[in-house]
């Protein structure tokens, strides 16, 4: 790898801490000379953060300092945490997720159940959800797709960093430590 000049690793960090959203590398490279390799100079400000209380991340398409993983547990006593979803807010959110962009019809096809409109009310609240247009069918259904906000929040460079469902289903399939297995009986039986 080059050296990287001191001036564009400032003006990287500068630009990151002051952007809210991820920072894409287009954006970075459009206040860069010609020369520069936007690319090289993220990847040398995430080196230079690595082990720190503050690290670089490719987060939601683009790159955003975050709080180091191993630090945020001591943080959440004295930083209040986020509402957290209901659980069929997040089912849904997980639905939408994996096969956007859907439409509610199918968000309640998967869920085998009716979906209330104050779960689609607050998952767009929170700004995890986007209209993604419509379907080309009668009625002209929304389609439903994430945001780069979602991304942001669960730490997904990208979509396909999405844990995969068969991975999930048989991780919930496993017995956890100490709980019963098959072969041996339920606490209080008189086997």
């Amino acid at each position: 790898m080059s050296e990287v000049a001191p001036d564009h690793l400032r003006l990287a960090e500068a630009l990151i801490f002051a952007s809210a959203e991820p920072v894409a590398a287009r954006t970075l490279a459009g206040l860069l000379p010609e020369d520069a390799d936007a690319d090289g100079v993220l990847r040398a400000l995430q080196a230079s953060f690595a082990g720190r209380g503050v690290e670089l991340a490719e987060i939601g398409g683009g790159w955003q300092f975050r709080t180091a993983p191993d630090l945020a547990p001591a943080l959440t006593r004295v930083i209040p945490r986020p509402r957290r979803l209901p659980r069929v807010a997040m089912e849904v959110l997980a639905i939408i997720a994996w096969h956007q962009p859907v439409t509610r019809a199918e968000i309640e096809a998967w869920r085998g159940a009716a979906l209330a409109q104050a779960t689609l009310d607050a998952l767009l609240d929170a700004d995890l959800i986007r209209s993604a247009g419509h379907k080309e069918a009668p009625g002209r259904p929304v389609l439903w797709a994430t945001t780069a906000y979602f991304l942001s929040c669960f730490g997904l460079a990208d979509l396909r960093d999405l844990p995969k469902r068969e991975e999930l289903v048989l991780e919930a399939a496993a017995p956890a430590s100490g709980a019963p297995s098959e072969t041996s009986p339920e606490p209080g039986s008189d086997v």
